[in-house]
């Protein structure tokens, strides 16, 4: 059994301090943490932008640029629904009813992912240890790429800023077909064992790669042909995968972030929790309204991290009041004005640590 890190205990408490302040939010405005008419509108127009994209992509076989063009948009689509529907209902934000929420995370197992997975790689395991190497998964790219300078160095890693977008576009595909497999046959998220499956667990999971191999693989190389399918299929999963990785390493991968470390005597970290968080993640482009409804809020990851339970339709107002506690602490709060500067921060960490001793 994997020992895992300890946080500290903060006399006074940064973490205390903002969930009582965030609560009395809540209690002022009257309004409940979780999602509300933005966010079902919104999964309804997610729902029939997908339908209205895959049916004639699959089934009326368009012209090759109105083919590339729709199976870009679908990619598009498909990190649209993983951003606001599946990430909401599987950390219980989407709604109070936990049969809505089971159904918006179970949007994942249609689109070929486990949300039995994602719940233990996500919600346990990234929430709890962000940027702790050996624990963290998100950072866990090894041999291809070295995110932290305690990770082991190759010779290509020195390049790694100008390849790394070619690893991110076969994201979505190694999620699917290899990754998930992985942690089922091992039981693990990289050293961290998973607790046993259900019966109603094994047959998601095996339901959501049959359904994944008929609707992506199967039903369209029937409608179309081998060589159309393999074309569309890989600017479709490419499309995926690229938006998912850039959203997701913008948060954490960035110059300035912290990857800290347990002490080696204690195996405790020397911050709490909550400060944890935010020294560990980034905020980028919050005033960008197409952005911030597109990525379901997660441009504002400090606050989904600090209050994971909280629909991401309230972040824009939370991020007023962790600033100004952070600031009130001392703690810096870290946020890219445009996506493009969180971008260039990002390829300044891959740089900087591929070049590292």
């Amino acid at each position: 059994m994997v020992k895992v890190p300890r946080f500290s205990a903060a006399r006074p408490s940064f973490q205390n301090e903002l969930k009582k302040r965030v609560d009395a939010y809540f209690a002022e405005k009257k309004i409940k943490p979780t999602g509300n008419w933005k966010l079902y509108s919104k999964s309804i127009i997610l729902t029939l932008t997908f339908i209205a994209i895959y049916v004639p992509l699959v089934f009326f076989t368009p012209g090759v640029v109105l083919s590339v063009i729709l199976a870009m948009l679908l990619g598009l689509n498909v990190a649209a629904i993983g951003f606001n529907v599946m990430h909401d209902g599987a950390h219980g934000s989407y709604s109070n009813s936990s049969v809505l929420n089971q159904m918006a995370a179970s949007s994942l197992d249609f689109l070929g992912g486990s949300s039995f997975m994602w719940k233990v790689k996500h919600n346990l395991i990234h929430h709890t240890y962000t940027n702790i190497e050996g624990f963290d998964d998100d950072i866990d790219i090894k041999p291809w790429m070295r995110m932290t300078i305690t990770q082991k160095k190759y010779f290509f890693h020195r390049f790694q800023h100008i390849y790394f977008i070619m690893l991110y576009a076969l994201l979505y595909l190694f999620w699917v077909a290899i990754m998930d497999f992985k942690k089922y046959f091992s039981g693990k998220v990289g050293e961290i064992e998973i607790k046993e499956m259900s019966w109603k667990d094994q047959v998601t999971f095996w339901g959501s790669k049959v359904s994944f191999l008929f609707f992506f693989v199967l039903l369209p190389i029937y409608m179309t042909s081998i060589l159309s399918y393999l074309v569309g299929f890989f600017i479709f999963s490419a499309t995926t995968g690229i938006v998912i990785s850039m959203v997701f390493q913008l948060a954490h991968t960035v110059d300035e972030l912290e990857f800290p470390e347990p002490n080696a005597e204690t195996n405790r970290m020397e911050d709490e929790w909550a400060i944890h968080q935010i020294k560990t993640t980034a905020n980028f482009a919050t005033k960008n309204p197409v952005i911030t409804w597109f990525a379901g809020g997660l441009n504002y990851q400090i606050e989904h991290h600090l209050f994971p339970r909280i629909s991401h339709v309230h972040y824009p107002e939370l991020s007023k009041i962790v600033k100004k506690t952070s600031e009130e602490f001392g703690i810096k709060y870290m946020e890219f004005p445009r996506m493009r500067s969180a971008i260039w921060a990002h390829i300044l960490l891959l740089k900087r640590v591929g070049a590292a001793a």
